[in-house]
């Protein structure tokens, strides 16, 4: 590669002396190397013949312009979009219209600092609270996102996107991990509504996430097999979830519309219910649990897979985590592993017999007469 030809990101950059001999910085917006060298050709020739380069300047953009942009570029491209032109309102809220050149380091974590001290109205809760790490975190990294695309766009230079990202997360606290005894879990399906009551019990015996489960289709569900095909997920794969017996009863019970496509659907327009925040909390307040939420039936569904015996690869695969570290945060319910392991490998130098869990084993428990309204797959 010539000297004067290098790579920033995706993207080739020239560098050259000008007229003066100050050096010059350009960008062939290429991801071409040939391309890059054309341009540095150009460049050297016109430097030869005494002329200064006409280098393509970038005008003063605004940050509400950046903005505008960004929200119809992530349409069709991005399935949380709702979501992300949500946070993008906050941003705008609180950066107005500023010239996207005046972005620095202190300003981005002037602004973090002001979203650790402001508090938001929780009209559920009636009451103020703080804005949490993550949410923070998840603001930082769209605004640094967006500027990387402002460079795509050529509304602002490389140096800005530099001083933007040095701006460093927030430390999070992702410890809160409530599940539900068993004793809770019948408890709780018994107190549910009967539109609720499905809902809950799949939630229970899947670990699938609150928008997987009110988006769930027949087409999804394959009772032959013994499985819910799951085609987009929140990290972007498909994922298969096994049916157990408590689930493919409360399925098979379940009146299928012939005017809806979706498994729980409101009875009178055969939509898909958007929400249940309301019934699960009326639910929850009458089996007397506290502190409990309906991603935290995820929860519930891991730690007793894990209590029982189940692998964390296994687990990993089940709740559909890109990175084992998430799943990770379920391994302190099982304190005994360590001695299993060593046992496992006593028994193994020793030829003794072992016998290793497994999830087919928990899910293919001997049916009772009778759905029972609990976790199949752990409390056998």
């Amino acid at each position: 590669m010539a000297k004067g030809i290098y790579k920033r990101g995706n993207k080739y950059w020239i560098r050259y002396a000008g007229l003066d001999g100050r050096t010059v910085f350009e960008s062939s917006g290429s991801e071409k190397f040939r391309e890059a060298e054309e341009l540095y050709i150009k460049r050297k020739k016109a430097i030869a013949d005494g002329k200064e380069p006409e280098t393509k300047k970038i005008a003063n953009h605004g940050f509400k312009e950046l903005a505008e942009q960004y929200k119809q570029w992530i349409q069709g491209r991005h399935r949380s979009a709702n979501s992300k032109e949500y946070r993008i309102d906050q941003l705008t809220d609180h950066f107005g219209d500023i010239p996207l050149r005046r972005f620095n380091t202190l300003m981005v974590e002037q602004y973090q600092t002001d979203m650790i001290n402001k508090e938001r109205y929780i009209k559920s809760r009636k009451e103020n609270v703080k804005y949490q790490p993550a949410s923070i975190n998840k603001n930082i990294s769209l605004l640094k996102a967006m500027f990387k695309k402002a460079i795509d766009w050529n509304m602002v230079e490389e140096d800005v996107l530099k001083r933007v990202r040095r701006c460093k997360q927030l430390q999070e606290n992702n410890r809160r991990l409530r599940y539900l005894a068993k004793q809770e879990c019948t408890e709780l399906i018994n107190s549910c509504e009967p539109h609720l009551k499905p809902i809950v019990i799949t939630a229970l015996n899947t670990g699938m996430r609150k928008g997987e489960v009110l988006k769930l289709k027949w087409d999804n569900i394959d009772l032959k097999h013994g499985f819910i095909l799951l085609d987009v997920t929140k990290n972007g794969e498909r994922r298969e979830v096994p049916i157990n017996d408590t689930l493919r009863m409360t399925l098979k019970a379940i009146t299928r519309r012939l005017d809806s496509p979706h498994v729980f659907c409101d009875p009178k327009t055969g939509t898909a219910y958007k929400d249940v925040k309301r019934s699960f909390k009326t639910a929850v307040k009458r089996a007397k649990i506290h502190d409990f939420k309906f991603h935290d039936l995820r929860h519930t569904f891991a730690s007793h897979l894990i209590m029982a015996g189940i692998d964390l690869a296994t687990i990993k695969e089940l709740l559909g985590h890109k990175d084992i570290k998430m799943t990770l945060r379920y391994a302190h319910l099982a304190p005994s592993h360590k001695v299993k392991a060593v046992n496992v490998l006593d028994n193994a130098l020793n030829e003794k017999p072992t016998e290793k869990p497994t999830i087919q084993k928990l899910y293919n428990q001997p049916k009772s007469e009778e759905i029972t309204p609990c976790l199949s797959a752990v409390t056998h």
